[in-house]
């Protein structure tokens, strides 16, 4: 550690792969999933990005993939109906319907084009939240969210390195058959989970670290990537915490995305995503006088470079935006 940063720096390895501008993510788990996959689309990756929302503890997150994977639909035993809306315990109340059979169809859409994803996948990114597990004991499953249902229904387990290895190892022999050359990118959210209380959330934390551990010594294809040390360890402190003192800042997760990119990218997106982030600011920049000569060649030019990478990334939203204000001129 260098006293003078009062931080202790560490390498990141690299990954065994290389994201290119036309590489496929699919990015799932816990809400720090979504803080990856989120600033992976805002560098024109294409990532699918947790359809069934946000799904904290890994045997609901693998039972989702399991079921994607061997084409199951959803268990109707385990729908309720909450708020005049019908949500199952497999997924987050983002998934719902306005019958059963609304959310059955809804349920299996969305399993439908994730297992698509799965197989056109260059890179499945799995973000494991916490090992403790809410499990309902009528019928017996293992929940992805609770629904605010009464505490009575449910127990809560703790779930051991075992568990979560053993239910990896079974969906990875399925997924390695579908998708072979498919890499897997295992990570362990830094946000702390503060309803389990400090003591619980750090043996939880604990045996996902573990878990993912294993796994990347016994699967070849199967990779870590450090963003639960990079806030504990690298940056270690409260001024890079969100008010909560929870969740990592804007500037934590810009730092671990950051170190998520160079041990990723390829030369070729790197080069991609600093031309995009200039057209970026370009679009979102907003004149004075919009009407002005200046701004109309603002405009043309930004109308060209968006050409230009039509080819190389999905930018047809952002063309028709530049068209549509040109249109001011005529």
């Amino acid at each position: 550690m260098n006293p003078a940063s009062f931080r202790t720096e560490f390498v990141v390895p690299p990954l065994p792969f290389r994201l290119t501008p036309s590489s496929r993510v699919v990015a799932l788990g816990s809400c720090f999933a979504e803080v990856l996959g989120n600033r992976l689309m805002g560098n024109k990756v294409r990532t699918t990005l947790n359809p069934f929302g946000t799904i904290f503890q890994p045997l609901a997150l693998l039972n989702l993939l399991e079921k994607a994977f061997c084409g199951d639909g959803p268990d109707e035993r385990l729908f309720l109906q909450r708020d005049g809306r019908w949500v199952t315990f497999e997924a987050h109340s983002a998934v719902w319907g306005r019958t059963p059979d609304e959310l059955a169809e809804v349920f299996r859409k969305k399993l439908e084009t994730l297992r698509a994803d799965l197989l056109a996948a260059d890179v499945l990114l799995l973000t494991l939240g916490t090992a403790w597990a809410w499990r309902l004991t009528e019928p017996p499953a293992y929940v992805a969210n609770n629904h605010k249902q009464p505490a009575a229904r449910f127990e809560r387990d703790l779930l051991s390195v075992k568990d979560v290895c053993k239910a990896f190892a079974n969906l990875n022999a399925k997924f390695s058959m579908l998708n072979a050359q498919c890499s897997i990118v295992l990570t362990v959210s830094p946000v702390r989970h503060g309803r389990d209380g400090m003591l619980d959330n750090a043996v939880s934390k604990s045996v996902l670290r573990a878990a993912c551990h294993y796994l990347t010594v016994d699967f070849p294809g199967v990779s870590y990537f450090p963003a639960y040390e990079l806030l504990l360890d690298d940056l270690r402190d409260y001024r890079f915490y969100a008010p909560d003192g929870l969740h990592p800042s804007e500037v934590a997760q810009d730092y671990i995305f950051g170190k998520f990119a160079e041990a990723a990218f390829s030369e070729e997106l790197k080069t991609f995503a600093r031309e995009w982030e200039g057209i970026r600011r370009a679009l979102d920049h907003r004149p004075f006088d919009e009407a002005s000569p200046a701004h109309r060649v603002l405009l043309e030019k930004l109308r060209e470079q968006l050409q230009r990478l039509a080819g190389r990334a999905e930018v047809s939203a952002e063309l028709a935006e530049v068209e549509e204000r040109l249109k001011k001129f005529s």
